[in-house]
């Protein structure tokens, strides 16, 4: 359903044969300090506790030990560690890349660069300062899209390869009077519709609670592949 790319990255070797009630411990050593413990659920079923070793230690795991889903967050909690609120995963599946890469963007969604950055100003001075902070949407990001309405950036997307891979994690903000007129989802596919072209796999995360993020991710042909949480460095 999702590409290797995806699978690739998220899924270790040890995970691939899990049942729904298991979970596996992964020692990486190359996990930097703010994902130095994750849990990865995938879909709705298996786990995968990723931890490099100093944080094995801390926690009392072993690399390919298997653990609960109920039992990896317990080892973590006991261990002291604080964990973020987790996010939904979603990628497009396989099947969808071609109706992506098809469509159209319409005349008033382009791609941006730094000719636009007065534009994406006006835009980030209008926007809730909440809701720009959860977006993380920046002008100087590897890829930036937005669409227009009567000479103004009304919505606006962005992404960047994710830890060196050829993920491409995104994020989209629309300003409020704007809402409700499916320019993010038009943003969103175009700027998807250019990551495939070049060899990345679009990314999209958001929190539990963000029903409008779900739902645009969804509408976009978005599927959910995890649920994913990190340490709260």
């Amino acid at each position: 359903m999702f590409s290797s790319l995806v699978t690739g990255h998220w899924l270790p070797a040890q995970a691939k044969a899990l049942s729904d009630d298991e979970g596996v411990v992964v020692v990486d050593p190359a996990l930097p300090a703010n994902r130095s413990v994750s849990v990865l659920r995938i879909g709705d079923g298996a786990t995968v506790l990723s931890v490099t070793p100093d944080r094995a230690a801390q926690i009392g795991v072993a690399d390919g030990e298997r653990l609960s889903p109920g039992e990896a967050i317990d080892r973590i909690s006991d261990a002291g560690i604080e964990l973020n609120d987790p996010d939904h995963l979603f990628y497009l599946p396989v099947e969808e890349h071609a109706n992506v890469t098809a469509s159209e963007p319409g005349a008033d969604t382009r791609h941006l660069t730094a000719d636009d950055a007065e534009a994406f100003a006006a835009l980030a001075a209008a926007a809730p300062e909440d809701d720009l902070d959860e977006a993380f949407v920046e002008i100087d990001h590897w890829l930036v899209f937005g669409t227009f309405v009567d000479g103004r950036l009304a919505a606006a997307a962005s992404m960047y390869p994710w830890s060196g891979t050829r993920l491409a994690d995104l994020g989209v903000i629309t300003l409020p009077e704007f809402r409700g007129r499916g320019l993010a989802r038009s943003t969103v596919l175009a700027m998807a519709a250019d990551a495939l072209e070049r060899g990345y796999e679009p990314q999209y995360r958001c929190q539990l609670d963000n029903a409008p993020s779900v739902a645009l991710a969804l509408a976009s042909g978005f599927r959910r592949f995890g649920e994913w949480v990190v340490i709260d460095d």
